[in-house]
């Protein structure tokens, strides 16, 4: 019998993996740039599209505590500007950083984001490399 994977500390809800599964198949134009561009070569290591509680952020890794959401324009209206502070309070409940760009900060200043996100995760967990 095959030993299921305990997920408790980032508050796993399996009921969301299809979508979190759709939702890698079907990133956004941002998203496949920093993933492929960045993320995904980046140590410690990322995931995409990863389910935490009753929410799928869209980058996280766990070696840095550490999310990556990147914004688009509903994120910057009333509703989902409150949608989304209730998020990361939720998420900081479980000893995560929540770190935003807008979709924007992406095209254009990609350098620098990554640059920031580097920043974050030596911040989280000391020196570390980041490429492999």
């Amino acid at each position: 019998m095959e030993k299921e994977k305990d997920y408790h500390f980032t508050g796993y809800n399996k009921k969301l993996c299809d979508t979190a599964r759709m939702l890698r198949k079907n990133m956004t134009k941002q998203e496949c740039q920093l993933w492929h561009n960045y993320l995904k070569i980046c140590i410690p290591r990322w995931r995409r599209q990863r389910v935490i509680d009753q929410y799928i952020v869209d980058f996280y890794c766990s070696k840095a505590k550490l999310i990556i959401e990147l914004d688009g324009s509903q994120h910057y209206t009333v509703e989902g500007e409150e949608y989304d502070s209730v998020r990361t309070e939720v998420l900081e409940q479980y000893g995560l950083e929540v770190i935003r760009f807008s979709n924007d900060e992406i095209d254009r200043h990609f350098d620098d984001s990554c640059r920031y996100i580097e920043e974050k995760i030596k911040e989280r967990i000391g020196e570390y490399p980041v490429y492999h």
